[in-house]
């Protein structure tokens, strides 16, 4: 992150994609070895695989990422050591994703982009894929939460972007799991016809129709898949193509109002390192623009860095920006228990104050340093997190205390959602424009009805284009931080 709210935990049922399943191995209690992982092959959710005498077990589609230990939001799941007395069957054979796209349409001729986005303030989500798993989180809760009247875009995450190439992230959840009546948006039941469009991008053209004013925009890379971007830059032209001839895919063309780039970093480090060269931003951009034309929508979530020297001054942010419709500078994520013994900060403030650990890092920084890049403000979108980040072993309730390591959370430790933390470690305190709490020796940091309405007053004296906010399934069931969202907003 550091945007690295990116993968939940998954669980339940899961139906293999027959054209992308390799055969899977049950663990047994001699602990022998899954089939030994493929950099070429194609896996889905609960395959499993070894590698250095672990078994790992896949969260969702993936496809040459190493299997390692990440946490709730990488691919891999650590099964432990094994190798207990069966010698690991030999490499599964590379499979295909059912995710082939059409013939290349016709290239639309590049045209110059709006200067501003659409007109009035932008609520903008992020709807995580792989929420529809372990969190139960689906398209038809924008509805029941109320958050679909307050909305103006979604952004789909993610695409993948590995091979310098657009593709699926997950074909299951994307575009094949079955919707009851129950839980789809219009009370129709999907069907098993051939043909026809299911999964998460059918529940989002169902909820289009029901509110026409919502535009989706598919985002790209993310957390995982930012490496991909640095072979993108190398051909931004053969990018661009790709990307196209997905988002157009004739399955699921009408579902898809714009393309989102999510570049964790240009010229600068994420999970990986990118010297790809300060022009390769806009170069990327500037293919897209001239690819999808003037009509569609084209953005891009950025560092938030503020810093003198830091990652928004690395990369020719500006002229890249300068073809995109809104740009989203990640406001969150400055501080966190990765960095495991403090000093305590939250994640999100809005100003400087006292005792920051790290000078640049809070949202109005990186707002004035794109201001003095030339930016529009109404381009600019304001970031909020819809969860915590936290610390334990933690005896200061004030920020800058010591800790021994990550709070305890749902997913993973050190992160936890707003509707957990409002009943479980309600806000005792504010400072830099967010909250704080401590519940024992737990100390945590997150935004609530109350601080989003301060920053949304914050982003109106800025004339800043709007809000955007990583993601739904942080929400209370009844949308209390988007309504404070919106209604600031107004």
């Amino acid at each position: 992150m550091n945007k690295t709210l990116r993968r939940a935990l998954w669980a339940g049922a899961f139906v293999a994609i027959t054209t992308a399943a390799v055969p899977m191995v049950q663990a047994s209690a001699a602990a022998a070895c899954a089939p030994a992982w493929s950099s070429s092959a194609v896996y889905v959710k609960d395959n499993q695989v070894s590698y250095q005498s672990k078994n790992y077990t896949a969260k969702w589609w993936t496809q040459n990422e190493v299997p390692t230990a990440s946490g709730e939001w990488g691919v891999w799941s650590d099964k432990g050591a094994c190798g207990g007395g069966t010698t690991p069957p030999t490499t599964p054979p590379p499979t295909t994703p059912p995710t082939t796209p059409p013939t290349t349409p016709p290239t639309t001729p590049p045209t110059t982009p709006p200067t501003n986005g659409p007109a009035g303030k932008a609520v903008v989500g992020y709807f995580a894929e792989w929420g529809v798993y372990g969190r139960n989180y689906h398209v038809k809760n924008l509805v029941t939460s109320g958050s679909a009247s307050k909305l103006t875009h979604i952004l789909y995450a993610f695409g993948n972007t590995t091979g310098g190439q657009c593709s699926i992230g997950d074909a299951y959840a994307d575009y094949d799991k079955a919707y009851t009546a129950a839980d789809s948006v219009d009370g129709v039941a999907d069907t098993w016809d051939a043909g026809a469009l299911r999964g998460s991008f059918n529940q989002l053209r169902k909820l289009k129709k029901a509110y026409p004013n919502i535009k989706v925009i598919w985002s790209f890379g993310g957390w995982t898949w930012s490496g991909g971007f640095t072979q993108a830059a190398a051909n931004p032209t053969a990018f661009a193509n790709s990307c196209y001839n997905l988002v157009k895919d004739s399955r699921w063309s009408d579902v898809f109002d714009g393309i989102d780039v999510d570049w964790e970093y240009p010229n600068a480090c994420g999970l990986s390192c990118d010297a790809s060269g300060p022009n390769s931003y806009n170069n990327v951009i500037t293919a897209l623009r001239n690819k999808f034309g003037s009509s569609f929508l084209v953005t891009s979530a950025i560092s938030a860095d503020g810093s003198n020297g830091g990652k928004l001054d690395v990369a020719d942010y500006a002229s890249g920006i300068s073809k995109l419709n809104y740009v989203f500078p990640m406001t969150y994520d400055y501080f966190g228990a990765f960095a495991p013994t403090g000093p305590t900060a939250p994640h999100s403030p809005l100003t400087s104050y006292s005792g920051i650990p790290q000078q640049g890092f809070w949202s109005d920084a990186a707002i004035q340093k794109l201001k003095s890049k030339g930016v529009p403000s109404n381009k600019m979108l304001l970031g909020i997190g819809f969860y915590g980040r936290g610390w334990t072993g933690v005896s200061q309730t004030a920020p800058g205390g010591s800790a021994t390591g990550a709070a305890p959370g749902t997913y993973e430790a050190g992160i936890e959602d707003y509707k957990v933390l409002k009943n479980s470690c309600p806000s005792s305190g504010t400072v830099g424009g967010t909250s704080y709490s401590k519940c024992g020796s737990n100390w945590w940091s997150f935004d609530t009805p109350s601080t989003i309405t301060s920053k949304m007053a914050y982003a109106k004296q800025q004339g800043l284009g709007g809000a955007f906010f990583w993601e739904f399934s942080g929400d209370t069931s009844n949308g209390e931080l988007i309504t404070a969202i919106k209604n600031g907003l107004n």
